[in-house]
């Protein structure tokens, strides 16, 4: 994993209060369309909004673990888009730190 910071291919930079991109998301978000990298981030954004407000994620984003995958989690941006993560170590106290892992269709669910 690397940490990228700054970087014109940090995705939600905005939003999202730390957090980092495996190569394999990267190479995934390039892929996707504008429409489709549009979905994603206004999900993020909500997602960030559950954090920060109560702690739960909303129903719409279908945040759940991945079966037979411990410590990771899926979330649904799009009725076949899929983003999984992990939390890492805190970098601010009290704020979460998301490792963004793949995104795409349901497929990626097999190797998450």
């Amino acid at each position: 994993m690397r940490r990228r910071s700054g970087s014109r291919r940090r995705v939600a930079r905005s939003v999202m209060p730390t957090h980092e991109e495996r190569g394999r998301f990267l190479r995934e978000w390039a892929k996707l369309t504008v429409r489709e990298q549009a979905l994603f981030l206004a999900a993020v954004e909500e997602m960030v909004a559950d954090l920060r407000t109560h702690g739960s994620f909303r129903s719409s984003l279908r945040v759940k673990g991945v079966q037979g995958h411990p410590g990771v989690f899926e979330m649904t941006w799009a009725p076949d888009g899929r983003a999984t993560f992990t939390y890492g170590t805190e970098v601010h106290p009290g704020e979460p730190h998301i490792i963004w892992r793949r995104i795409g269709g349901h497929e990626i669910l097999a190797q998450p």
